[in-house]
């Protein structure tokens, strides 16, 4: 590709929500170059569900059916990178990468995802996406009715342990340190036999990322299944500082019901814009940005 070329859209990010953007701007005839690091948050899955025709598959190759039909339409180029910097200019936007290409767009799209930020667990980070779980609704019927539990503490605590109790009955909750609920709530779920354990846990004991059962600091152990937890998560680009793209109260990136950012020409979708963390919902935020994207070019073409 010409670094000169003007693209009329640049998207950053090229997993679900940013792939579906290009097919969406491919067959509107615009020329795009997607850019992507090639780390997707959930590389680690071994299988993805809740996406009709597709349900589970891996999220590997459900990525790569994904490239070579967006990579399809001939207005649209894949740069494997990272883009590192973007700044406004007279023409739109242009975008720096890692290794100091440079790239001009009329048009940029946010799609890059987050990172999760995991708790200073041993073994947590290795177990992440296979039996340390962040959706019910994603993995829930893989685990329905096993022994779990779910690591987190306060009100979050308290609503995610009565959500999974859809799930399974032998569900503990684990606090990790004095629980922070209060009474009324504790006395909710140990009525619904959901037990809560304050013990500060040390390690997620794992064979290849299954987890076989907690250790906790005093050296007792409890055996498990399947975990759920709520982590952090940081975006997975600067260039949302960069270009003083607002979030909301969650800390997500802020759009309106058309995907449209604070700032004009930059649209977003998947991850970095909703907890909501699903491929369906990647894919019909990045269809809807395309749509508005081309429709916002008509416009200023007119």
């Amino acid at each position: 590709m010409k670094k000169e070329e003007l693209f009329d859209v640049i998207i950053i990010g090229g997993s679900y929500a940013g792939l579906a953007a290009g097919m969406a701007l491919g067959r509107s005839l615009r020329n795009v170059l997607i850019i992507d690091g090639g780390k997707p948050c959930n590389r680690q899955t071994p299988h993805s569900h809740n996406f009709l025709t597709r349900d589970g598959e891996t999220p590997a190759t459900l990525a790569a059916i994904a490239k070579a039909q967006v990579l399809a339409y001939p207005t649209v180029k894949f740069l494997e990178g990272f883009a590192e910097t973007a700044s406004k200019t007279e023409n739109g936007f242009t975008v720096s990468t890692s290794d100091k290409q440079t790239f001009s767009a009329k048009k940029l799209v946010i799609a890059a995802g987050v990172k999760d930020v995991f708790p200073a667990i041993k073994g947590f980070a290795e177990c992440w996406g296979i039996s340390v779980l962040h959706c019910p609704y994603c993995h829930g019927y893989e685990v329905k009715g096993k022994t779990t539990g779910v690591i987190a503490n306060g009100e979050i605590g308290f609503e995610f342990s009565k959500l999974i109790s859809n799930w399974t009955k032998n569900l503990t909750l684990f606090t990790n340190g004095i629980a922070d609920i209060d009474q009324s709530n504790q006395a909710k779920l140990l009525a619904k036999n959901i037990n809560i354990v304050e013990k500060e846990i040390e390690e997620i004991v794992h064979e290849n990322g299954l987890v076989k059962h907690i250790k906790f600091k005093d050296g007792s152990t409890q055996i498990l299944e399947a975990i759920y937890a709520r982590v952090g998560m940081e975006h997975n680009t600067k260039i949302i500082t960069d270009l003083n793209i607002q979030l909301n109260e969650q800390g997500y990136v802020d759009v309106n019901s058309f995907r449209q950012t604070n700032v004009h020409g930059v649209y977003a979708a998947g991850d970095c814009t909703t907890m909501m963390r699903s491929v369906s919902d990647s894919v019909a935020g990045g269809n809807m940005v395309g749509a508005m994207l081309n429709k916002e070019l008509v416009n200023d073409e007119f």
